[in-house]
């Protein structure tokens, strides 16, 4: 699934007239280079989640003819419904005995989705984290199991309650990257949670019963293309990749 819902805030003026999704990094839109990383790892089925000029998204992949794969899209220009309302909606479009892969609309990386996706084994849900400075942090335990969450900038944290003897000075901080994948195993919880709820809001109800296990690349390179500043850097790493 690519999330290309979002409206693109940080993105302004270029989202004024178009979704992020659209904007251009080395000559193609993002929605370009993500899917064809898709495909390239195997990927036949997409899933992409549509609000901020909808129209203009399901065109450009009518034009192109859905690059050779099944594309279908999850319609949320009623309502934007956040990372994991998006997944909730967007369930039915999927098989329901697989994981479910999901990316983000504006990362760039250097990550094997294929093999990534085969690492999520067993797991009720693998998320790719790096060391990488932020303000939100995920919270792991020695086994790199979810624990937690924590901003570093107000000093909030949200802990595991099914784990209340585990301490903060216990876990390591690690950066999530956009990229995950769920397994069927939790499909059935997305229906006790809201219509709209963000995909943090979910792992961190739901992880002390469910193994969320973070996959940590070392070498991982990612450009979060959300912001203005960014673009300079997406392109270089485009043109070096």
């Amino acid at each position: 699934m690519i999330f290309a819902a979002g409206i693109g805030t940080r993105l302004k003026p270029i989202t004024d007239s178009m979704p992020k999704a659209l904007v251009k990094v080395g000559g193609q839109p993002l929605i370009y280079h993500v899917i064809m990383k898709l495909r390239a790892a195997g990927f036949e089925r997409v899933v992409v989640n549509v609000h901020h000029f909808a129209d203009q998204i399901i065109t450009y992949l009518a034009e192109n003819d859905n690059f050779g794969l099944d594309i279908r899209i999850s319609d949320e220009r009623e309502r934007l419904l956040e990372t994991g309302g998006g997944i909730k909606k967007a369930l039915a479009l999927f098989d329901a005995g697989s994981q479910i892969l999901i990316h983000n609309v504006d990362i760039l990386s250097n990550v094997d989705l294929s093999a990534f996706y085969e690492v999520a084994g067993d797991n009720d849900a693998t998320l790719l984290v790096s060391r990488r400075k932020t303000k939100r942090y995920l919270l792991f335990d020695e086994t790199v199991r979810l624990r937690g969450w924590t901003n570093v900038e107000t000093g909030e944290v949200i802990m595991d309650c099914e784990r209340g003897a585990i301490r903060r000075d216990e876990l390591d901080m690690l950066a999530f990257s956009g990229i995950h994948v769920v397994s069927p195993s939790v499909f059935s919880c997305f229906e006790e949670m809201p219509e709209r709820f963000g995909i943090m809001e979910f792992y961190l109800k739901w992880c002390g019963k469910f193994r969320f296990q973070g996959y940590l690349k070392d070498d991982l390179k990612m450009i979060d293309v959300g912001k203005l500043d960014m673009l300079d850097q997406a392109e270089k790493f485009v043109a070096g990749s």
